[in-house]
């Protein structure tokens, strides 16, 4: 692709608007819920359902790139797409393969390290403002595929194994959540690294919340149906996309 047409490709992601995060931190829920009535539910275990939603999330991101400009409807189902065989993913992992979460976070965070290195490598920024070619198309994806499993294990880790449980947790990435947006209105920090941040720490609160939402009462949870639930934060997403309207983030002059 020539420098013109590079100048002038659509970007095909959202703006990182107070909108964007809300909807994000409820798919990251729908992603956990959702994941957990195919594995556990319906049960179909961890691996079948990871096979189930990669798939999808391959097809949502092939559509993706072909799209030519943003749209909102098959960008937010390419995200929960990737949030749910993130779910799945993350608990084969740490849970069939016995990595444990420490091991599993380990290995899921080095992971984002290096398709966000290997991305600034090649393109030389990892800005979502960037994201308007299918070569940046597939690092913001494969980022976000490892982050969304990142995670999973990051907030079964806090919740199980540090026993501050669904509660807890979901205060401590709160707080996080809240020091990175301190730090991107009072600080030049990279707005890039600290977007990235945010995008990692959703997922272990919605993580947390969906499985406060599902888990026995004898664990802390509310023992909600995961189907039930997963078509409340459907029907959330659909209503909050509709009344915040997304737009497509601009590109840096």
């Amino acid at each position: 692709m020539d420098t013109k047409n590079l100048r002038t490709a659509a970007i095909k992601v959202p703006a990182a608007t107070l909108g964007f995060w809300l909807i994000k931190i409820l798919a990251t829920t729908l992603g956990e819920t959702g994941g957990d009535a195919v594995s556990m539910s319906m049960g179909l275990g961890y691996l079948v359902g990871t096979a189930i939603f990669l798939a999808i999330f391959v097809l949502a991101v092939a559509a993706q790139v072909r799209a030519t400009k943003f749209h909102p409807a098959l960008y937010w189902f390419t995200i929960i797409a990737s949030t749910t065989v993130g779910t799945t993913l993350a608990d084969y992992a740490t849970r069939s393969l016995g990595i444990g979460y420490p091991g599993g976070s380990a290995l899921l965070l080095a992971l984002v390290v290096a398709a966000l290195w290997a991305w600034y490598r090649r393109l030389g920024t990892v800005d979502i403002a960037s994201v308007s070619t299918p070569q940046a198309e597939s690092f913001y994806w494969l980022t976000i595929m490892a982050s969304q499993t990142l995670g999973t294990a990051l907030g079964d880790w806090t919740a199980d194994s540090m026993g501050l449980g669904y509660g807890g947790a979901a205060l401590v990435f709160a707080a996080l959540l809240v020091a990175v947006a301190l730090a991107w209105r009072f600080t030049r920090l990279s707005h890039a690294a600290l977007f990235w941040s945010a995008f990692v720490l959703t997922r272990p609160l919605g993580a947390v919340v969906g499985d406060f939402l599902d888990k026995p009462l004898d664990h802390g949870g509310l023992a909600l149906s995961r189907y039930a639930a997963s078509l409340a934060l459907l029907a959330a997403i659909a209503a909050l996309a509709w009344l915040l309207p997304q737009r497509a983030a601009q590109r840096a002059h």
